[in-house]
């Protein structure tokens, strides 16, 4: 067999790999958290969403949510204001919540522009709008870090709309109060709570780490699949801290709440989408429940 029809039969066999995946998952919603490296790099970015568009074009009800972090962060620079954080969480006075929400929004439409740039419809929007994301003041450990939030509620109509309609939803994690106050929102947590709520059967956050490791010195040691109970005992024995511990602690409340499998991702890893759900051995660490059928039982 000459070369040439090598290469072919493999292509090949990576589409076998993935039907019974694309079977499985067809009409289902799948919420994606993009953030990280993956959204300054243009390459990766493109890849990403055309991860994300061939997910939609393949029978998956997809659903960005995306961060900003670093962009807010370019601009505070700009126009001269201080960064700090607290937990993890944006200090947000008056000013830089102006920044942020201008920020968010520009990065909210360039992946509306990338997505329909591959032929499938898509519309941005933020929380506020149609009172998707109800939230309280968050105050980590009594701090007052000013207008950053905590989901209270999710009205998820908007987006069961836009799916029904066949578009490909946009969210910016920015809510509002019950006084109609605006405020900036974790990406984590506001994709999780949209997950939750629109009882999606994945939910994959795409971040700067691999997945979880047994021992993070040893690479050899990462994780395919976590069950809640695993999950909780490595978080009791103090295997997962830092700042995985946070993410662990979203995928565990993202399960409980209904979810499928949650996957943590590395978004600088070219395609890592598609070779996470559409392979037999995947990528990145995925939570389930404790009942739930394991896709990897031969990896870990």
């Amino acid at each position: 067999m000459d070369k040439s029809m090598e290469k072919y039969l493999a292509k090949a066999e990576v589409l076998i790999e993935a039907l019974p995946y694309i079977q499985r998952f067809n009409r289902k919603i799948i919420v994606v958290k993009y953030g990280g490296s993956a959204m300054i790099d243009s390459d990766l970015e493109k890849q990403v969403i055309e991860d994300v568009t061939l997910l939609k074009l393949v029978g998956f009800k997809p659903i960005i949510v995306h961060g900003g972090g670093r962009e807010i962060s370019r601009w505070s620079g700009k126009v001269g204001l201080e960064t700090r954080f607290v937990n993890g969480l944006r200090v947000t006075d008056q000013d830089t919540l102006e920044v942020a929400e201008m920020a968010l929004g520009k990065v909210n439409k360039n992946l509306v522009r990338m997505v329909e740039s591959l032929g499938v419809r898509a519309i941005g929007i933020s929380g506020k709008d149609g009172g998707l994301l109800k939230v309280e003041k968050a105050s980590p450990e009594g701090n007052d870090i000013g207008y950053v939030g905590k989901v209270s509620k999710v009205d998820a109509t908007v987006l069961q709309d836009l799916l029904e309609k066949d578009f490909l939803p946009v969210v910016s994690p920015l809510g509002l109060d019950e006084d109609f106050q605006t405020y900036n929102i974790n990406g984590d947590e506001a994709a999780g709570a949209i997950a939750k709520a629109v009882g999606a059967e994945k939910l994959a956050f795409l971040s700067d780490t691999d997945g979880v490791y047994m021992n993070p010195d040893d690479h050899e040691t990462m994780i395919s699949e976590l069950t809640l109970s695993e999950a909780s005992e490595m978080l009791e024995n103090g295997i997962i801290t830092g700042g995985m511990r946070p993410k662990i602690l979203n995928c565990i409340d993202a399960v409980k709440g209904g979810v499928g499998r949650v996957h943590i991702l590395n978004g600088k890893v070219p395609h890592c989408l598609l070779l996470e759900i559409f392979t037999d051995k995947g990528i990145g660490t995925a939570i389930i429940n404790d009942t739930a059928e394991r896709f990897f039982q031969g990896k870990n």
